[in-house]
């Protein structure tokens, strides 16, 4: 995965111009991103058994279940 060090990029020109570039073109302001979040094979296919089983989808469950773990930090403070 990636480029390994030393290993020849024939892609890359060996300058790129950016004299046409325009900073900040993709920025919005306030913009929010959802994060990827990779589980473990078995983590993964419990959760989904689980969200089966309720009917719902497995983001739902896992936000559900991080909000318990969450208040369960809360009330241990």
């Amino acid at each position: 995965m990636g480029i390994q060090a030393g290993a020849p990029d024939d892609e890359l020109p060996a300058e790129i111009d950016f004299s046409q570039g325009v900073r900040g073109k993709f920025f919005a302001q306030g913009a929010t991103m959802n994060l990827p979040v990779y589980l473990d094979a078995k983590v993964r296919a419990y959760l989904a058994a689980r969200a089966r089983a309720r009917g719902i989808e497995v983001e739902q469950l896992v936000n559900e279940l991080l909000k318990k773990v969450i208040d369960l930090i809360e009330a241990a403070k």
